[in-house]
């Protein structure tokens, strides 16, 4: 009886291994809700930690299965190819499609980024949103081209950011893309 307990045994434990590679295999190709929640999740959150990522670029993503497409515009091109190799790393990713454009490098942009920036995290009430890690209101500058994305709390939020916008010398057009927040 002792020997077919050991060899009991000896089965379970040479089957675990094999049991528990095909439930991870199955879980990966499945495809289903939970695997692409998961995978959501997971860009999302290696984009927002990426060290580098700031106030004057914006990321989105499209997850389609195992394909992650990136999407946006960044001020350096070494976050671009972060943030494909981040989410390259990422269990059940097997193609990263990058669509991140790079914005030019223009002093006069830089100027314009920084006025803003100031403009519209520079005084109450919209100076709240300043203190977050990544400040949800997005700041894309394009050859004196601004346009804002994000999300906002109010209509009244998302139209001072408009305005103040436009009171930065330099600055040939502003685009409005923000987004207020459902309640």
């Amino acid at each position: 009886m002792k020997k077919k307990a050991v060899l009991l045994c000896a089965c379970v434990l040479a089957m675990t291994p094999a049991f528990a590679q095909n439930v991870k295999s199955a879980d990966r190709t499945a495809g289903g809700a939970m695997g692409a929640d998961r995978i959501t999740r997971e860009v999302r959150h290696e984009l927002v930690m990426l060290p580098y990522y700031g106030v004057f670029d914006d990321l989105s993503y499209r997850v389609d299965g195992p394909v992650v497409t990136l999407m946006g515009h960044v001020t350096r091109p070494t976050l671009k190819s972060d943030a494909e190799n981040v989410v390259k790393k990422i269990e059940g990713v097997e193609k990263v499609n990058n669509q991140i454009q790079v914005l030019p490098l223009s002093p006069a942009d830089d100027r314009i980024r920084i006025a803003e920036f100031r403009a519209i995290y520079g005084q109450a009430p919209l100076d709240r949103y300043a203190l977050q890690a990544v400040p949800p209101i997005h700041i894309l500058v394009d050859n004196g081209k601004v346009t804002l994305v994000g999300v906002v709390n109010n209509q009244a939020d998302k139209d001072m950011a408009n305005v103040r916008a436009n009171t930065v010398p330099g600055v040939f057009s502003v685009t409005n893309n923000l987004q207020v927040e459902n309640r």
